[in-house]
């Protein structure tokens, strides 16, 4: 009995499921979805997810020559490695770009058609052209960097023995590690 209601709940769960697939969208709707789309470039989150394995890949390579390289050297084997991983970037980020314009219309665009009315999409897209928001955006990054700046000097003399004492304690373990 458990079997037939679970499979009815399947059946059932799969047909609203198709139903909710195959609901069309207007011309009107379907241009409004592709205007957020177009605002919002949702097409560069491929880039921005590859920023972080290369920049923590290029940052622990920075921290594994600190002290094991002479200087000369390991501002050499930095810039050869930075280089590289631009160079990754360059060559990456067409493939995941490719990969989000193919991805897009399939699985983000029906989201937007189905969650929002046309009355929201329009909101929305005047939110997304809002001066006042590319202004605002325009400033965030100047606002991380005074905020960054202002958090540094003022938990620095908490922070900074802290983490002297952490890179101590890692330097510690690194060489407990590589000493025979």
């Amino acid at each position: 009995m458990k079997k037939a209601k679970h499979g009815l709940m399947l059946l059932a769960l799969s047909a609203a499921c198709l139903s909710a697939q195959a609901a069309p969208v207007s011309p009107a709707k379907q241009a409004l979805v592709d205007q957020v789309l177009k605002l919002w470039n949702i097409d560069t989150i491929g880039q921005s997810m590859l920023q972080v394995p290369v920049a923590d890949a290029v940052q622990q390579a920075r921290a594994m020559l600190q002290g094991r390289a002479a200087p000369e050297k390991r501002d050499a084997a930095m810039t050869d490695i930075v280089n590289e991983a631009k160079q990754f970037m360059a060559d990456a980020t067409p493939i995941t770009r490719a990969s989000a314009d193919k991805l897009i219309p399939t699985t983000i665009a029906p989201l937007l058609a189905e969650r929002y009315t046309e009355e929201e999409l329009k909101q929305l897209i005047a939110i997304l052209e809002s001066p006042v928001k590319k202004k605002f955006e325009a400033m965030l990054p100047e606002m991380q960097k005074t905020l960054g700046e202002g958090v540094a000097a003022d938990t620095r003399p908490v922070i900074d023995p802290k983490l002297q004492g952490l890179k101590e304690k890692i330097g510690l373990r690194l060489r407990a590690a590589v000493t025979p």
